[in-house]
């Protein structure tokens, strides 16, 4: 399932006739980097065949033009951000002083990237509906305790069986680092893209000096700090050497192989680190994803509301240095986008196991490691990403594999019960809401004290 270099000038013409019969535009030599594969590698992949059965047109083919964008995008990150800080400028704190106050820091009146990033942040894009984006924050915040379950067995899970992904928490030592800090700073960020008046009393969703607003600014100086450490190779002491296997053996083949022989990111073989397309994806983790399982489990989601979660995100991801272009525009437009960025990557699951154990592993570390309850939890964690996301899947990040997959998950309907009961009972809506909003201050509150992430985007 994985592609190296050496084999990509002779897997060339195979891959012209591959493309030639799912799609009628001429071949194209797509396979640029070592992270594609061709076309067909995966397609006895669980997730692949239920999109292609249940979520795309039968006469679906994959696109010339959406793989040509897809490959340019590998090499492409934030321009703007970029050049910010290339120059040493942390623009976080300063961006968001100069969009509220309307005053920009003398030191960096001669920055035009400055200058296009206060533009940016300073209104909504006239496209953006915030009525639509409103509508779309609803559906996702109805069932707030599935949102977590989801975010965590499904849109991380998932993206942790792609090296590209997972490459970048890896050799910033995120295997160091631990997994809960990782998954509530994720969730904090969701929820705040997610709150709508009636919650933050702001005028819309994702209002200009919202909580929204700001995380957007301080991700996108993280993903911009982190891109250009990688590239500088600032993080190549983390590269794994042969004598330390026994600690690391699922990542020493992978980093050892595809980094440079300085430990320095190898962009030839991957692209650059949080590149365009890979964020793409990461919006349809968060959009698409969560938004399926939830549909899943039971709830009701309108066709408008889908339509507003996925504008939802595309104002999110526009902030976080997306290109609208990029962005695909409707629920088949992402399930196209999603089937085809599948198709093409090259799966080295031991990449993503350790990531993969970490979070698996939380509740047994939270609770205690002979706490029966954890190890449920564990396992109905685990059945859940087996059941929505596939059982190759699994079985390559390594989750258990309950013999009572469909016993452990009656949790399931306890849980979405719960959810729904609220919006029926004032009374429960308004107790899980102070239990969710009391965790969650409780959990920020440890972030910024304890979360390097953080304090790098807090800092100037």
């Amino acid at each position: 399932m994985t592609t190296h270099p050496s084999s990509l000038d002779a897997a060339t013409s195979a891959d012209h006739d591959m493309l030639s019969s799912h799609a009628e535009p001429s071949p194209i030599h797509y396979r640029r980097h070592g992270r594609t594969t061709s076309i067909d590698d995966h397609t006895d992949l669980q997730v692949l065949r239920r999109i292609r059965r249940f979520m795309l047109p039968n006469d679906f083919v994959i696109e010339d033009g959406l793989l040509k964008e897809m490959v340019a995008g590998y090499d492409i990150g934030d321009l703007a951000a970029d050049s910010l800080v290339k120059a040493g400028v942390r623009f976080a704190k300063p961006l968001q002083h100069a969009v509220l106050t309307d005053k920009v820091p003398e030191s960096l009146k001669d920055h035009p990237q400055f200058s296009q990033l206060a533009e940016q942040f300073s209104q909504h894009p006239r496209w953006y509906d915030p009525k639509l984006a409103e509508i779309g924050a609803i559906a996702y915040r109805r069932y707030p305790l599935m949102l977590i379950w989801l975010l965590r067995n499904v849109a991380l899970m998932a993206g942790y069986s792609i090296p590209a992904l997972s490459l970048p928490l890896v050799q910033t030592g995120a295997l160091t680092h631990e997994a809960l800090p990782r998954l509530m700073r994720t969730y904090a960020y969701i929820l705040a893209v997610s709150e709508y008046p009636e919650l933050n009393g702001a005028a819309s969703v994702l209002a200009i000096g919202s909580e929204g607003w700001r995380q957007s600014i301080k991700v996108r100086q993280i993903h911009t700090m982190v891109r250009h450490g990688l590239l500088k190779g600032q993080f190549k002491s983390q590269k794994i050497k042969a004598g330390d296997q026994d600690n690391n053996p699922a990542c020493l083949h992978q980093i050892n192989t595809h980094q440079r022989a300085d430990g320095s990111w190898n962009s030839a073989f991957w692209g650059i680190p949080i590149n365009q397309t890979d964020m793409v994806a990461t919006h349809l983790q968060f959009s698409l994803l969560i938004m399926r399982g939830l549909r899943l489990l039971g709830a009701r989601i309108s066709e408008e509301e889908a339509q507003g979660i996925l504008h939802l995100w595309q104002l999110a991801s526009y902030w976080l240095g997306v290109d609208l272009q990029r962005l695909p525009e409707d629920e088949t437009a992402c399930w196209a986008w999603l089937y085809t960025y599948l198709s093409i990557q090259q799966l080295d699951f031991e990449t993503g196991k350790p990531l993969a154990r970490a979070l698996h592993d939380l509740p047994s570390q939270i609770m205690g490691e002979d706490n029966r309850r954890g190890q449920f939890v564990e396992l109905v964690n685990a059945s859940v990403t087996r059941t929505l996301v596939g059982d190759d899947i699994g079985d390559g990040l390594g989750l258990p594999k309950s013999k009572l997959r469909f016993g452990v998950l009656s949790a399931v309907p306890i849980l979405f019960g719960l959810d729904s009961a609220r919006r029926y009972s004032p009374t429960i809506a308004s107790k899980l809401e102070d239990f969710r909003a009391k965790r969650q201050d409780n959990m920020n509150w440890w972030l910024k004290q304890h979360d390097d992430y953080y304090q790098i985007a807090d800092s100037k």
